[in-house]
């Protein structure tokens, strides 16, 4: 394998500066999901640019392009999405649009993808072709992702990668991990029925009220009475709503919460498992019950071959003491739709602001910039090897 990474460290050098001007662009000009039209539009006008070509959805939010030729093909996923939030913080580039902000590294990733479509392109040959998917709508449930997958864009692909920044981590490194690495994000809705009353006769009626508190606060280790206790299961409720007056048992009541697992198995039953104990829950106390379970992505399990392979570039890129071996995390990621087709990697990015704590969708997020160019640099080397793999 010839040594390749000076001229790509050279290139990825040469790219950064204009990739940090379009994710400042981008954030400042944040869209949510399936209304990334100008960002789209950003991208699409670079590619055009530099004379790659650009496939539009039809729907104008999200685009794919390849560089290279040849049968032997790998994809590289960006999003380009942001989120409902309000910014707080007030860097130069902050955003302009009220109530919308890129909390969670979206405007990177994006910069990242097209930074490394241009560095490829500049090479005299490729050893196969990249194709880089440009996701609309990744913070929705149940995704871009699965979208774009309905639509076919990675059937021709023998593998994907994607990265995301990872605030917690220092610039400079990368975050992996073998197996799964985020975990499924469901939303369940129950609502409850009964036929109400007066307060002071609690015994004559149903006490929807305490039905749902019983199912709040008892579901989440309830249900885990019929599963291996190894495993990993996370139900918390954030919205309820019934009522009308303190001295009013209601008639009806309706609570929604969130599902959060990390195995594929247990994510493709757990509509069922979950409908199920709340109607034994609710029944004996005289509610009735309607649960709708939304599935919003599975769990994203790295291939271990295929992070092998990344590891491999990002030491070659950057030294074997800029590897880490990264967390589980309960957070969802709709690149796992991609990897329910093909073997693919979803990469943590160190991108830490020196002496600055945020969290993801925080409404004070942002990123070290640096980490631009090192994204850059092992994206390419990643998709290089990659090809070479195929």
């Amino acid at each position: 394998m010839p040594d390749r990474i000076p001229d790509l460290a050279r290139l990825a050098s040469e790219i950064a500066p204009r990739m940090i001007e379009l994710r400042r662009d981008l954030h400042r000009h944040p869209e949510i999901g399936w209304m990334e039209h100008r960002t789209t539009r950003k991208v699409a006008e670079a590619l055009h640019e530099w004379d790659i070509e650009a496939h539009i959805r039809a729907e104008g939010t999200g685009l794919i392009a390849d560089v290279g030729h040849g049968e032997k093909a790998v994809g590289f996923r960006a999003d380009l999405d942001a989120l409902p939030i309000q910014e707080e913080a007030a860097p130069p580039y902050a955003s302009v649009i009220p109530g919308v902000m890129h909390a969670c590294g979206h405007d990177a990733h994006t910069a990242i993808g097209l930074g490394t479509a241009w560095v490829l392109n500049q090479l005299d040959s490729l050893p196969g072709r990249a194709r880089f998917i440009f996701q609309p709508a990744e913070e929705t449930m149940p995704g871009g992702a699965q979208e774009m997958r309905d639509a076919g864009v990675h059937c021709d692909l023998s593998s994907i990668a994607a990265f995301h920044v990872d605030p917690t981590l220092a610039t400079g490194k990368v975050g992996i991990r073998t197996g799964g690495i985020t975990g499924a994000g469901d939303r369940v809705a129950i609502r409850l029925s009964g036929p109400g009353g007066h307060t002071s006769r609690p015994h004559q009626t149903v006490n929807l009220l305490y039905v749902a508190g019983r199912i709040i606060t008892d579901l989440p280790q309830v249900i885990r009475h019929d599963i291996d206790p190894r495993e990993t299961v996370l139900i918390v409720f954030g919205r309820v709503e019934g009522g009308s007056a303190a001295n009013v048992i209601p008639t009806h009541i309706e609570f929604e919460g969130t599902v959060r697992l990390f195995d594929l198995d247990l994510w493709r039953e757990m509509p069922k498992r979950i409908e199920k104990m709340v109607a034994e829950m609710a029944g004996p106390l005289g509610a009735i019950a309607e649960t709708e379970y939304f599935q919003g992505c599975p769990p994203v399990v790295n291939d271990p071959e295929i992070i092998a392979i990344v590891e491999g570039a990002a030491e070659a890129a950057l030294g074997a003491n800029r590897i880490e071996h990264t967390h589980q995390s309960l957070g969802a990621e709709d690149f796992a739709w991609f990897l329910e087709d093909i073997p693919g990697a979803l990469i943590r990015l160190g991108a830490q602001i020196p002496g600055k704590q945020v969290d993801l969708h925080s409404a004070t997020f942002d990123i070290d910039e640096a980490s631009i160019e090192t994204g850059i640099l092992v994206a390419s080397e990643t998709l290089l090897r990659l090809m070479e793999h195929a």
